[in-house]
């Protein structure tokens, strides 16, 4: 079931985006899909509402700060079609430091907070985002402490901690 379900995955992205090249690989009979950041919200939109993969459910959306890369970011997706009971992590990478990718929360609402999480964790942008603001940290501060620039014991001064 799950080369079948790779093949199948594969098959369509390719059918729907000919000029896109993807590249995948399997650990632990999990798929991973590295796709063009630009056309994430597509590939996205094709996984979910396609009837032979229905990828109706995003799990999780997170972000990885391989610091000094030429593409700094990458932001994954894992997704889960409960239909077929297949998981599936889409990769697309970010080029620079101030890194923006387009929103998926047109197509999972899910994705909203998770979205908010990286952006405030590693400053990754999510463009068209309905709601894109801080999470854990305030609003003010400038940093993201999950990059790997962040120095390991923070910031003295940067936040007032609370009192005993």
């Amino acid at each position: 079931m799950n080369d079948v379900m790779e093949e199948k995955i594969l098959q369509k992205l390719k059918e729907k985006f000919p000029d896109e090249e993807f590249i995948s690989e399997t650990f632990r009979d999990e798929l991973t899909i590295t796709v063009n950041a630009g056309r994430i919200v597509d590939i996205c939109r094709l996984l979910k509402n396609d009837a032979e993969l229905l990828f109706k459910q995003c799990v999780d959306v997170t972000a990885v700060d391989w610091a000094r890369k030429k593409k700094r970011f990458s932001v994954v997706y894992n997704l889960y079609s409960l239909e077929f009971n297949f998981r599936l992590r889409v990769k697309a990478f970010i080029e620079n430091d101030e890194g923006s990718i387009d929103s998926v929360t047109s197509v999972w609402k899910s994705a909203n907070w998770y979205e908010r999480e990286a952006y405030d964790m590693l400053g990754v942008i999510f463009k068209n985002h309905p709601d894109l603001r801080r999470m854990y940290m305030p609003e003010e501060f400038e940093y993201h402490p999950l990059r790997k620039d962040f120095p390991l014991l923070g910031i003295p001064g940067s936040l007032p901690l609370p009192q005993k």
